[in-house]
């Protein structure tokens, strides 16, 4: 299969939100009047971001969930994709398998895939995602108050464990545990309902991919205000809850999950329950902000609780 095969067999599908999409030199979009457009980027690389032996249809899911996830964090709709392969040899199992599970996420975000590009290389893949907001009202890193509440979706960990298990760390866990975590760290739901219903209730969101105090951090930083997070609030897996104490850098400092992190006005805080319910997502109050700079993890007790990171870097750590 050459190139141009691959791309018609593959990744070509109708284009429901676009004017014109794959298979031309450019697409054509129509942006929603009185709507921003708000556009992110990521990529993923084999042996950083994921194994060599994992299912292609789980890789083509993980590679829009993350993208998708960024739109969660701005409060924005997604409308449109355009995907970038390297590919060591167009095998079209494989690329069949992987556009299956990308395809899948898309139709039920009502994403376009609207264009991209091929080449042989290294497997690389990098995904330009576009969404819009209405004028005004995304949800931006900068925006925390003090006094505000800190706010987690979902649960937080599941992913960093199952890394942790496929590194080869000490990680003996029941079989339904490793079970619920494998399956969030290859399949992670980004919570791009809930980010939309908070839309003129929270003030400042991130999602967490690379370890709740690192990603809070970066929100503590853009809006020049602290944090204090309780250990004990931190929401986890019911496998988890018998042994915190194990699992605390999982929770922490753990990335992979791909929920929401966001503070809220305290006036707001049944507004941000109402949310969660209308999304079936779980929402948890787990911290406040404050005028102190920086991000502390406090225990029950109230004394700070050291992590050996916060966070992962692409550039520090192997």
């Amino acid at each position: 299969m050459n190139e141009f095969d691959l791309i018609r067999h593959c990744f070509t599908r109708e284009a429901r939100h676009s004017v014109l999409g794959v298979g031309d030199d450019a697409a054509i979009l129509r942006p929603t009047p009185g709507c921003d457009l708000h556009v992110s980027t990521d990529m993923l690389v084999e042996g950083r971001h994921f194994f060599t032996d994992v299912d292609p249809h789980a890789l083509g899911h993980k590679t829009l969930a993350v993208n998708l996830s960024d739109m969660a964090a701005m409060g924005a709709v997604p409308r449109w994709a355009f995907l970038s392969l390297a590919l060591p040899a167009a095998e079209a199992g494989w690329a069949q398998r992987f556009a299956e599970g990308l395809f899948a996420l898309a139709y039920e975000h009502g994403v376009d895939l609207a264009g991209g590009d091929t080449t042989r290389g290294p497997l690389t893949l990098s995904v330009t995602i576009m969404g819009e907001a209405p004028q005004g009202l995304a949800l931006r890193r900068d925006a925390a108050l003090v006094g505000d509440d800190v706010w987690v979706s979902g649960e937080l960990g599941l992913g960093a464990l199952a890394l942790a298990e496929r590194l080869g760390g000490e990680v003996a866990v029941e079989a339904g545990l490793l079970a619920a975590a494998r399956q969030r760290l290859d399949y992670p739901q980004p919570r791009v309902a809930l980010g939309r219903a908070l839309l003129g209730v929270a003030h400042a969101a991130i999602d967490v991919s690379d370890g709740l105090m690192a990603d809070l951090g970066h929100v503590l930083t853009a809006s020049g205000v602290g944090a204090e997070v309780w250990l004990d609030s931190l929401p986890s897996h019911a496998g988890m809850e018998a042994d915190r104490p194990r699992y605390l850098a999982c929770l922490a400092a753990g990335g992979d999950d791909y929920e929401l992190c966001f503070t809220a006005p305290q006036a707001a805080r049944a507004a941000v329950l109402a949310a969660g319910e209308a999304t079936g997502c779980r929402v948890t109050r787990v911290g406040r902000v404050t005028a102190a700079s920086g991000g502390r993890l406090l225990d029950a007790s109230g004394n700070v609780v050291s992590l050996a990171r916060t966070g992962y870097d692409h550039f520090t750590q192997g």
